[in-house]
């Protein structure tokens, strides 16, 4: 049985790891993971506080110089298996999981996860788990895939699925409830937004390329069923019935950013409730009375 203590195993963790490690080797472009990182060296840019040890976990840390400022000490995940003796033939790369941080609490100063969270066991608790790998005042910031991501190749394989529906893609969260998230994960000043790009493909092929290119496929957990010899025939078709005036369709992918700090005693926090000496009823009757 399972409970919130031990949430089901939706996700199958060796696919994971198995999507991300085909990613590494594949030459496609990387246009996902440059946004995201983009958009955490804007949001970070903004901090005016230093970081003494930061934390980067996924694939994002491919990009920890465009993300970090100069000098910050930074310790990236997947770490290397060093249980065979560092540098030897036998390390193998361990991808770690969210929800199954191995680090001491309080440990770094700054967390960065990002592309990944959404294919997390458990959300909840790796955000919690998160949040306890920072010293007081430390800094969260994540990213996710939202409700919304592929939504037009989730309907063409709906299509193309007929009688027999499959899961094909795993269903993503939408902005409130990765921002209820972060709050019941206890991290103080919390915010949460959203932002949506637009893709224009000229064939699925490209959309499923692009895909694999960043290791996003289906992780869900469970058999894989037999699509059929007509598959890619019925694609094409639910492709060819949006495609517009130059053949292409247009595709999104819905990037849900998040931030919070890990409470301390010196943070600014809101005034009690009924501590305003002005009364927002009194404002708004006079200005309704000018």
């Amino acid at each position: 049985m399972h409970n919130e203590l031990n949430p089901p195993e939706i996700f199958d963790r060796r696919r994971r790891h198995a999507l991300r490690a085909r990613a590494a080797g594949r030459s496609g472009d990387d246009f996902l993971w440059h946004h995201i990182a983009q958009d955490m060296a804007e949001r970070l840019s903004a901090v005016t506080r230093s970081f003494a040890h930061a934390l980067i976990i996924g694939p994002i840390g491919q990009w920890q110089k465009e993300i970090l400022p100069p000098n910050v000490p930074c310790t990236l995940s997947p770490l290397r298996d060093t249980g065979t003796g560092a540098g030897t033939a036998h390390d193998a790369p361990v991808a770690l999981e969210e929800d199954r941080l191995p680090f001491t609490p309080g440990s770094f100063d700054l967390v960065i996860s990002a592309g990944t969270l959404d294919s997390v066991n458990d959300l909840p608790g790796a955000l919690f788990q998160i949040r306890r790998l920072l010293r007081p005042d430390g800094l969260f910031l994540g990213h996710m895939f939202g409700a919304g991501t592929l939504g037009t190749l989730k309907a063409m394989l709906l299509e193309a699925d007929a009688d027999r529906v499959t899961p094909h893609i795993h269903p993503q969260i939408d902005l409130r409830s990765a921002a209820d998230l972060i709050v019941r994960a206890g991290f103080t000043l919390p915010v949460a937004d959203q932002d949506m790009s637009a893709v224009r493909y000229g064939d699925w092929r490209s959309i499923v390329s692009d895909i694999r290119d960043a290791g996003l496929g289906n992780a869900l957990a469970g058999p894989r069923n037999y699509l059929g010899k007509n598959i890619v025939a019925r694609l094409d078709y639910a492709f060819a019935s949006r495609a517009d005036a130059q053949g292409k369709v247009t595709e999104g992918f819905a990037h849900i950013y998040l931030s919070g700090w890990a409470p301390s005693e010196n943070q600014p926090r809101p005034a009690k409730r009924g501590s305003g000496q002005v009364s927002l009823a009194d404002i708004l009757s006079k200005d309704q009375a000018g």
